[in-house]
């Protein structure tokens, strides 16, 4: 039976993707990357989460401190400026999402904030402009606005440190923030937001040709493990973010998190052992194969 839960098809595409091994010559593998200059110790990374307020004290501080100490990159969604403020204290390599707001200059106060702060890098969830009625967004009590090419330019410009597209679900749009001057990105449905939303890692072949490694692609919604971490990579993505996977654990605040990052991160290295890949950079689809129904 067909169904139009985005999230349910995301997950039945990651399911329907079986992996054959490869033994021989196999070895430990290394999951380190660089990024925008800096190593990361894992391709895991933290999805643009926000308001965690009620799942431990202080939740977003605590969700940065957890990606800090699992050394990757922490994505952070819509929040007070203290609280980015606080978030970048923690020393975690915080990319600051902004939301597409109704007026541009919202959205360039909250950019000079983050250079400000001193965020790692900054991006924008373009997907969060349209309500499910068909009228602009509001979230939170914010107005939200679909943003034009020249107003992703403008933003790319002004950020001054990497800028990030995160909401992209087609090839259309990827070549689009390219030619914007974005520096990497997020190949995502927002939890389904769209009904019967293509999955990301159906899309993904095609985004990662169109970008040819012009910039890093990153894949969220609905990864849980190091296996859909490791057919994300497999399929061209160079990392993931992982969001609600991490809500749980980080009722023990920050070890929580690093718990389970490494946790997925040594599931991944797992993974990768048994099909012969032995850094990032030998993970490819040739070992990918596709159930049929």
């Amino acid at each position: 039976m067909y169904t139009t839960d985005s999230n349910q098809i995301t997950r039945d595409y990651f399911d329907s993707i079986l992996l054959e091994s490869r033994y021989i010559d196999a070895d430990l593998p290394s999951v380190e990357i660089n990024l925008y200059g800096e190593k990361f110790s894992t391709p895991i990374m933290t999805a643009a989460l926000s308001h965690l307020h009620n799942t431990c004290e202080n939740g977003m501080v605590e969700f940065a401190k957890g990606a800090k100490d699992a050394n990757t990159l922490h994505f952070v969604g819509m929040g007070e400026d203290k609280e980015l403020e606080d978030i970048v204290a923690t020393g975690a390599k915080a990319v600051k999402i902004i939301k597409p707001h109704f007026d541009n200059k919202e959205v360039f106060r909250k950019i000079e904030h983050a250079k400000k702060t001193g965020a790692f890098a900054m991006g924008m969830d373009i997907d969060h402009c349209f309500s499910g009625n068909g009228s602009y967004d509001n979230v939170c009590g914010l107005p939200m606005k679909s943003k034009s090419f020249d107003d992703i330019k403008e933003f790319v410009e002004a950020a001054e440190v990497p800028f990030i597209i995160k909401g992209v679900l087609s090839a259309s749009d990827a070549e689009k923030s390219i030619k914007a001057g974005a520096k990497g990105i997020i190949v995502s449905h927002h939890h389904g937001i769209l009904p019967s939303a293509v999955p990301p890692l159906m899309m993904l072949p095609e985004i990662v040709k169109v970008v040819n490694g012009q910039i890093p692609v990153f894949v969220d919604c609905g990864i849980e493990s190091g296996l859909d971490a490791f057919k994300a990579l497999a399929l061209g993505a160079d990392a993931v973010c992982v969001g609600r996977a991490l809500m749980g654990p980080l009722k023990d605040s920050a070890p929580g998190v690093t718990g389970k990052i490494n946790e997925i991160t040594n599931e991944l290295k797992s993974i990768m052992a048994r099909t012969g890949a032995s850094s990032l950079k030998d993970i490819d689809s040739s070992v990918l194969h596709f159930r049929i129904f």
